[in-house]
């Protein structure tokens, strides 16, 4: 039975709200209607300020480039899918590895797998990180932990000239981005200007570049690029990655691995 357009314009919103960004093609699937129908109804709820319209599907209201959401609303967000995503990037990493951590919670999920590979030295602006490899027994299995210092971001990042200054006295082997936003035109993406600068010192202290990001990242765009698409040695994201959406990564990246999450 098809669903009215009220009905079907309440569960658009709803899931923008739980999502934070949904694209044209999942609505569409989702609600069983065209693509045309899903940009219709996103036009008149972004007229009634229900939802932001962008390039491809929509927004939470006020999810701009500046935008920055708090680590425990991002946290609760595609929880499958960052799941599955750091058992692959966590793959990547050999015992007795410098490994470089950036802030996010893709990578927090990262971090209690990587707390199982011995003797790491991992260097991080994240206390959540740091924490969550301190609670995964890290330090029992020879791992060492470095924590920058810096000043507290809402996505608890330590940003700064005091964090930048450490980052850049270091030779990483690899280095694990976690980003806001993916595009063809902006790269890698953030909505914190100083976030950036860290994030960039991170990037250019490692040898190897690894972006992690679920699919909801792509087409999001933050108000500083931290680096281009094809800055990135490889990129592991997951299985709700539209088939085009992979198409332009593979063309920018070396190597794109994309993760199935587990079916609830």
């Amino acid at each position: 039975m098809s669903l009215l357009a009220e009905q079907r314009r309440e569960m658009i919103v709803e899931r923008v709200r739980t999502r934070g960004a949904v694209r044209v093609s999942e609505l569409a699937e989702h609600l069983g209607v065209s693509e045309m129908t899903v940009r219709r109804d996103l036009d008149v709820l972004a007229r009634h300020r229900l939802l932001d319209k962008v390039h491809g599907g929509a927004t939470v209201v006020g999810d701009h480039t500046t935008t920055e959401p708090g680590f425990a609303a991002k946290a609760v967000r595609e929880l499958a899918e960052k799941e599955a995503i750091a058992v692959e990037a966590a793959a990547l990493v050999e015992p007795g590895a410098a490994v470089g951590l950036s802030a996010g919670t893709t990578t927090w999920r990262l971090a209690h797998r990587l707390a199982r590979i011995p003797r790491l030295t991992v260097v991080t602006n994240s206390p959540a990180v740091a924490e969550a490899l301190h609670a995964g027994g890290a330090e029992a299995r020879g791992t060492t932990v470095i924590l920058t210092g810096g000043v507290r971001t809402p996505s608890e990042a330590l940003v700064g000239p005091i964090a930048i200054a450490a980052l850049r006295s270091l030779n990483l082997e690899i280095v694990f981005l976690g980003v806001h936003g993916m595009s063809a035109a902006a790269g890698f993406s953030t909505p914190n200007l100083t976030e950036r600068d860290t994030d960039r010192a991170l990037v250019d202290a490692g040898r190897r570049l690894v972006v992690v990001a679920d699919h909801t990242k792509w087409g999001t765009v933050g108000i500083s690029t931290i680096a281009e698409l094809n800055e990135a040695d490889v990129l592991v994201t997951d299985s709700g990655l539209a088939d085009a959406d992979r198409a332009v990564l593979d063309g920018e990246i070396d190597r794109v691995i994309v993760a199935r999450p587990e079916q609830p």
